[in-house]
């Protein structure tokens, strides 16, 4: 299914809060004057006189090591053409998001009012002091080539066009493995280039460098088959041109090996597929609509391997899995340049990549139970967290060889830790947890339709297909909303309790809601008066089959939101307290804090019990919990009723769980800090890697954290994520915002799926 991307939503993502996708902070302490002084006058003048009696120092003293610059002219924006400098800066501030989340490369984004190569090549060129390295981008060709030629022979630093290379090194990686699974050899293969372009030509010359034959090659353009007696090619396409009797598409397709679509949508038919040898490869690249769709192809041809730029079929061919790790490798030596080696070297590393076992954490994301090297799946995944380990060392390893590295990579074991630290998995678990919805959609009801934010949060999951919303709430003043704010969401349901056409309904339920509670002092009058509250008539529809979660709480107390959910759903068998625990998401990873919504004080037995079903939750996530239950004290070292509860709690559970990662009671900044916690406490169980789970002795200090850590330190939250009921159902904080309702949606459907 395609997933519709709005106008309005993406005007929206773009302009609200400040303004742009990335921004500048320090790296360094400015609170005090002594602080300042040293950040700039007097205190600076060191670090400049460093560097002017050495300038490598400029690696050690500033961010030149770590500082990409992406830039463009704009004159070849996405699909959209020549737009100009301002109209591409979107693009390159999202590409200066990518390098940061994926590679934690810092990024100033360029865009330069110029076509003119001479005046683009010497304001780069003048630019080089400031930068670690240059990645073109969204220049048209001819002149792309011509640009990034010069840049590379007259600058010292690595310089990579990636419209040109990053296709062409993904591509690559698909074509070596599609070609081994199927038992063809490059050099034999005969391949069809649809597009003339800077990716078609540098993936044609990469697929050179790794065997293929250029006399194996067919190359079309807008006007048919590159053809020797043609009279209008300039000298990149003459490279290409074959004598062979071929002037369409479509007969040069016939017998192909491989088909490489780097043109425009819908300009292959399944029988131009069918014509092709067997096993045929087909590569349509085209984005967003492919020159012929998966469905399609696959329909065609039961022995196709097929990949496409899109993320919703298998073997996405996504420049992602190459730029931010290649310059990430390239910085890392600090290389003069991005050469033919280098980026051989990401070829391999991401086609062996895609052989090896592939992490639970991938699995989950892609909802699927083991992924494993095949005709459906040729190249690493975006989310899999080893291309980081695995393509930076491989580029900074050939720089090295090739004699590119000015600053070569001694000890491998403390290099790949350090890539290892650069990311948190804080960036990969909200991925991860959408993923995994969006590959079984559940249906979930919002209780709080009447509201914009739910609204605009139902509209985003339709549209991402992480659920089927069910909307609750007074129809017309629903629609009114929906109007008013120019949403789209079809035929989603909406359905109010209160009106005469749910009347089947509301007797139903409150029939069912008697027979739960006909013992606990209702009746069926009052049963009958609870359904037709939205909280009471959303629960009994995920009791009663007719949804899968319930997500509400937005505009009322905590209390009166999580009451119908005990009353009606209840909890898991064997479980004696629901708890609440919420995960923020941390550069250090995802940290998990429980219970920050329910009990108020809960008892050692209760503690004991809200650890063991937060440690569950984490490990739904495939992480390893690493749990410490916090206090005032550390180990013994001060007494009173929270600290000695904490104590006695962890003792409970290393007894019951031996080879669960707990210990405390234990100060919360000693969980984290594994050098103060070595020196001190060695025998602890937290010693190695500190927590990731934090354990609180009673609501009040939990919540007090939780708030702390999301309004001072701006962290992200998921949450709160109710554990123990029997059927998802989780309630909103107050004001929660658009994005943190769309998590918890992901969240709910994802335990729909496991229930």
């Amino acid at each position: 299914m395609e997933k519709k991307i709005r106008r309005e939503d993406a005007l929206e993502y773009h302009a609200k809060g400040r303004p742009g996708k990335i921004e500048v902070i320090p790296t360094k302490e400015y609170s005090t004057q002594r602080d300042l002084s040293l950040a700039y006058s007097p205190g600076v003048a060191e670090p400049c006189l460093a560097i002017a009696e050495n300038v490598e120092d400029v690696y050690q003293y500033t961010a030149k090591g770590n500082l990409v610059a992406v830039i463009s002219n704009g004159s070849a924006v996405l699909g959209l053409g020549d737009i100009g400098p301002e109209a591409g800066k979107p693009v390159m501030e999202g590409k200066g998001l990518l390098f940061k989340i994926y590679a934690d490369i810092d990024v100033f984004d360029i865009e330069l009012n110029t076509k003119n190569v001479d005046e683009f090549v010497r304001t780069v060129k003048i630019l080089e002091p400031t930068f670690g390295g240059v990645n073109l981008e969204d220049i048209k060709a001819p002149e792309c080539f011509e640009i990034e030629e010069r840049l590379k022979k007259e600058l010292n630093i690595p310089v990579m066009h990636d419209d040109q290379h990053g296709t062409a090194i993904i591509s690559a990686a698909a074509l070596l493995n599609a070609l081994e699974i199927i038992g063809k050899k490059i050099d034999a293969v005969k391949i069809v280039v649809n597009g003339a372009g800077a990716s078609a030509i540098s993936c044609s010359k990469l697929y050179i460098a790794l065997g293929a034959k250029i006399e194996n090659f067919v190359m079309c353009d807008s006007k048919g088959v590159i053809r020797a007696d043609r009279s209008d090619l300039d000298e990149r396409k003459s490279q290409f041109v074959t004598t062979r009797d071929l002037y369409t598409l479509q007969e040069a397709m016939k017998d192909a090996d491989v088909f490489i679509g780097l043109s425009k949508g819908n300009v292959v038919t399944q029988d131009m597929v069918r014509s092709m040898a067997k096993d045929a490869i087909v590569f349509a690249m085209a984005n967003p609509t492919p020159e012929i769709s998966y469905p399609e192809a696959v329909e065609a041809r039961p022995d196709i391997i097929m990949a496409t730029g899109r993320s919703d079929y298998p073997n996405q061919v996504n420049n992602v899995l190459g730029f931010p790790f290649i310059f990430r490798g390239a910085l890392d030596v600090r290389a003069t340049e991005i050469n033919e080696a280098m980026k051989l070297a990401a070829v391999h590393a991401l086609a062996d990549l895609a052989k090896k076992s592939v992490p639970d954490l991938v699995n989950l994301a892609y909802g699927e139970s083991n992924l494993m090297f095949g005709r459906k799946y040729i190249i690493p995944k975006p989310v899999d967290p080893r291309l980081l380990t695995t393509v930076a060392p491989a580029v900074a390893q050939a720089a090295m060889d090739s004699g590119v590295a000015k600053h070569p990579i001694t000890d491998w074991d403390a290099y790949e830790q350090q890539l290892a630290r650069r990311l948190g998995q804080d960036n990969q678990i909200s991925r991860v947890i959408l993923n995994k919805a969006k590959s079984d959609p559940k249906r979930v009801v919002f209780a709080d339709a009447e509201n914009l934010k739910v609204l605009k949060a139902a509209q985003q999951v339709r549209d991402e297909g992480i659920a089927f919303p069910i909307l609750l709430g007074e129809v017309g003043r629903i629609r009114a909303l929906i109007t008013e704010n120019n949403l789209d969401l079809g035929n989603v349901p909406i359905l109010d309790p209160r009106a005469p056409e749910q009347d089947e309904l509301i007797q139903k339920f409150s029939e069912l809601y008697y027979e739960k509670r006909k013992r606990k002092g209702s009746n069926a009058t009052e049963a009958k008066k609870q359904m037709y509250y939205r909280n009471y008539f959303g629960v009994m529809m995920v009791e009663a089959g007719e949804a899968d979660a319930v997500i509400s709480g937005l505009t009322r107390n905590y209390p009166d939101t999580i009451r119908p959910a005990l009353q009606v759903i209840g909890k898991e068998a064997g479980v004696k307290k629901v708890a609440g625990m919420y995960i923020l998401l941390t550069k250090r990873g995802p940290l998990f804090f429980s219970d920050t919504t329910v009990n108020f004080n809960p008892t050692v037995e209760e503690v004991v019990e809200i650890t063991e079903l937060t440690a569950k939750a984490v490990e739904r996530f495939n992480i390893k919990p690493r749990i410490a239950l916090v206090s005032y004290s550390n180990f013994g070292s001060a007494k009173g009723d929270d600290a000695q509860k904490m104590n006695q709690a962890v003792e409970i559970l290393q007894r019951k769980h031996p080879d669960m990662i707990v210990d405390g009671e234990i100060q919360a900044h000693l969980a984290f800090n594994t050098d103060l916690l070595k020196l001190n406490h060695p025998f602890s169980k937290l010693v190695e890697e500190g927590a990731n789970t934090l354990i609180f002795p009673n609501l009040s200090a939990s919540n007090i954290a939780y708030n702390l850590m999301t309004e001072s330190a701006g962290f992200d939250a998921i949450g709160p994520i109710l554990l123990g009921l029997r059927k998802p159902v989780h309630v909103l904080q107050l004001g929660s915002s658009e994005r943190e309702i769309v998590n918890m949606v992901a969240i709910a459907v994802v335990e729909a799926q496991g229930k």
